[in-house]
């Protein structure tokens, strides 16, 4: 994966057209990630939604949760996220997020990848209330999984596969939502759980969206 990067300060830019992103594989949490782990494991109030996908109902193949300040309700794939108060330990993990990356947040979304059959479906995160340039920042626990980023357009461009190692910070900013989707397949192999948190603000209130992510 190296051939991908640049180095810039001390998150790394992985090139690629009509998107900036960047990427820590090493990021200074405090504590050992498999620590942070199992305490969201065990006190987080997981749920498993019922989304719309071209018009039909399904189970979210993986578990979530919102958190974030009073008023940013989230709406994507056909499901309104009333955000949960923030806990010490995402306020901890938000704070050295924001101060690494110099943006600023005030929600967050959880993903909790079970096992090798969990996987999230391509999309962007440009749903009206994040705004023209979502920024998002994504921590990784638990077992790697890969990252696929597509374009949307460019049919020569070809596709990013980014394995995301436990206590990485994924930073997507400028276009990328624009001009890029992303999403996490199922594995062939047996793997452990992965929790992602994704940091990203909302800036507008929220209204339907069509963005679809199975």
């Amino acid at each position: 994966m190296s051939e991908l990067f640049e180095k810039m300060d001390r998150l790394e830019t992985i090139r690629m057209p009509d998107g900036e992103v960047y990427y820590l594989n090493n990021f200074d949490l405090g504590r050992a990630p498999d620590a942070i782990l199992h305490q969201l494991i065990a006190d987080v109030p997981w749920r498993q939604e019922n989304i719309l996908v071209w018009g039909k109902m399904y189970r979210q193949p993986r578990l979530v949760a919102w958190y974030g300040d009073s008023g940013s309700d989230y709406t994507y794939s056909g499901i309104t996220l009333t955000p949960m108060p923030w806990t010490d330990l995402l306020l901890e993990v938000r704070t050295r997020v924001e101060t690494v990356t110099g943006e600023s947040f005030n929600s967050v979304l959880l993903n909790f990848y079970r096992d090798n059959r969990d996987s999230m479906g391509f999309h962007s995160d440009d749903e009206p209330e994040l705004g023209e340039r979502p920024v998002i920042a994504s921590l990784s626990f638990g077992e790697e999984r890969t990252l696929v980023l597509k374009h949307k357009l460019n049919k020569l461009a070809k596709p990013v596969r980014l394995r995301l190692e436990s206590g990485s910070l994924l930073l997507m900013k400028g276009e990328t939502q624009r001009y890029w989707k992303h999403g996490i397949a199922k594995e062939t192999r047996s793997c452990g759980p992965r929790i992602n948190l994704t940091f990203r603000s909302i800036v507008s209130p929220v209204r339907a969206s069509s963005t679809t992510r199975p």
